[in-house]
């Protein structure tokens, strides 16, 4: 929870939820773009917990279609937005690899939603991400991430091929874009916000 200080505007001081921080979560397969989505949107300089590919782990990351990665997240990305005053998000980058995910339910823990990202070219990459969000029961959307030089496909064609159930968002965004992160962000709250049983933040 943030506090809310003597210096915080007054319309934030008067908000219904003041200084509510909520948790997101950005998952999806390995070179996706999650680190480029948090560091995209968030409004204070990212945390980033990366490190350079190295040829021991060359046999185990698996690069098709994204050869020219060099570096990869280790433990988690994050950052920072306010959406209004007194409503900020905590979004949290989750590592790509397997063997990586250990570190996934904690990072879960006490997240509002997620947003997974998805990459056309490799789309069997985000059935993890989004089969670990069925099975806790956290929200969540789908965002394709539109690659240059990759074809375009519908939002009802992925919903199709990932087998999403209808009431999941999904959504055409380009990550190193901030208005689309802060949509995709936006529309995750909406989602939550919509589902029943749910009090608006």
């Amino acid at each position: 929870m943030v506090s809310v200080h003597s210096d915080t505007p007054a319309d934030a001081r008067r908000a219904p939820w003041p200084g509510v921080a909520l948790k997101i979560l950005v998952a999806g397969g390995f070179g996706v773009g999650k680190t480029t989505l948090v560091g995209a949107v968030s409004e204070i300089r990212p945390l980033r917990t990366e490190e350079v590919l190295s040829e021991r782990g060359r046999p185990v990351d698996d690069t098709a279609g994204v050869e020219a990665k060099r570096t990869t997240t280790v433990a988690m990305d994050f950052g920072r937005i306010d959406l209004r005053p007194g409503l900020a998000l905590y979004l949290f980058g989750t590592p790509g690899q397997d063997r990586f995910w250990f570190v996934w339910d904690e990072l879960a823990q006490g997240a509002l939603g997620a947003v997974v990202l998805a990459d056309t070219r490799r789309l069997a990459d985000c059935f993890p991400s989004v089969d670990f969000f069925e099975r806790r029961g956290i929200p969540f959307l789908v965002a394709v991430n539109c690659f240059e030089g990759t074809e375009t496909y519908a939002p009802d064609d992925v919903r199709a091929a990932l087998d999403l159930d209808p009431g999941v968002p999904v959504l055409l965004c380009d990550a190193r874009r901030r208005e689309d992160g802060k949509e995709l962000l936006i529309r995750l709250v909406e989602h939550v916000a919509g589902m029943p049983g749910t009090a608006a933040p």
